[in-house]
């Protein structure tokens, strides 16, 4: 294994290493104003949800790397802190990618990468309108992490207005994952598609306790015709197993191909009775 002190890396490999480690991140396509009207438009995928109650988020506009210079975002977001997070999907990425361009301050990204800007209701700045949902936030307060290059600057925006596009909700009016067809950032050049194939759900236990690796059929845990993905999904059921079937020790190859497809299939329950029956 490869082990790295980052006191040690310059901050380019620092950047290059963590870039790619940490992914995909979502894209804040982030519009700002300055005190003379001049709109500013960047994306930046230092960016998340951080809390439903008040609804923030948070995005960081770091300093350059390669000049340490700090970004036209937040030089506005200091002199009228009020922003439009606006959702990227796979139909902008070519146009979020020009608007990431170095441009001169004062230079209208919207116009540069034909976006057709929109009038927010409640803040300055105005809103993407090829975007499928965008977000019109006040900024609750600026975090400099640093001085030096490649130190970000958290910026903490209180969420106030959400609009969604109709054509990505579903019939209950429910954002639909499918119909979004988000992009995320990777590292270097890469990014990603969140397409329907590459969809999958985990079911959240939530008030429902997984009985745990520690409770599954012993042969179960020395298959090694399962992986730990499969055998932590079993482990997520909240149905402790009889005492009969915790001992069994050994499964047949069928057997166990049989609860690898339910297990695919997200049919967990199946997947134990499978288990059951095996006795």
């Amino acid at each position: 294994m490869l082990t790295l002190s980052t006191d040690q890396l310059s901050t380019q490999e620092i950047q290059q290493y963590l870039q790619y480690a940490i992914a995909p991140r979502p894209i804040c396509f982030a519009s700002t104003i300055d005190l003379e009207g001049n709109v500013n438009l960047s994306p930046f995928s230092f960016f998340n949800l951080f809390s439903m109650n008040p609804p923030v988020c948070i995005f960081s506009p770091s300093r350059r790397v390669r000049d340490n210079t700090t970004k036209h975002t937040l030089e506005n977001i200091k002199m009228v802190p009020e922003c439009v997070i606006n959702i990227v999907n796979y139909e902008m990425v070519q146009q979020i990618s020009l608007a990431s361009c170095d441009y001169p301050k004062g230079t209208n990204e919207f116009i540069k990468a034909g976006f057709t800007p929109l009038d927010s209701e409640l803040v300055k700045p105005p809103r993407v309108a090829e975007a499928p949902i965008q977000l019109e936030c006040i900024v609750q307060e600026v975090i400099t992490l640093g001085e030096n290059a490649g130190a970000g600057n958290l910026i903490l925006a209180l969420i106030k207005k959400i609009h969604i596009r109709e054509e990505v909700l579903d019939v209950h009016k429910n954002i639909d994952q499918v119909k979004l067809d988000l992009v995320a950032r990777l590292g270097g050049d890469w990014y990603a598609r969140i397409t329907e194939e590459n969809l999958f759900k985990v079911e959240k236990p939530n008030t429902k306790l997984g009985i745990g690796f520690d409770q599954l059929p012993v042969g179960i845990i020395a298959s090694e015709l399962l992986s730990n993905n499969e055998k932590g999904q079993l482990a997520n059921y909240n149905i402790l197993p009889e005492s009969n079937v915790q001992q069994i020790s050994n499964f047949s190859g069928p057997t166990i191909l049989k609860i690898k497809l339910a297990l695919a299939n997200q049919e967990t329950a199946l997947a134990w009775e499978i288990i059951r029956t095996s006795i």
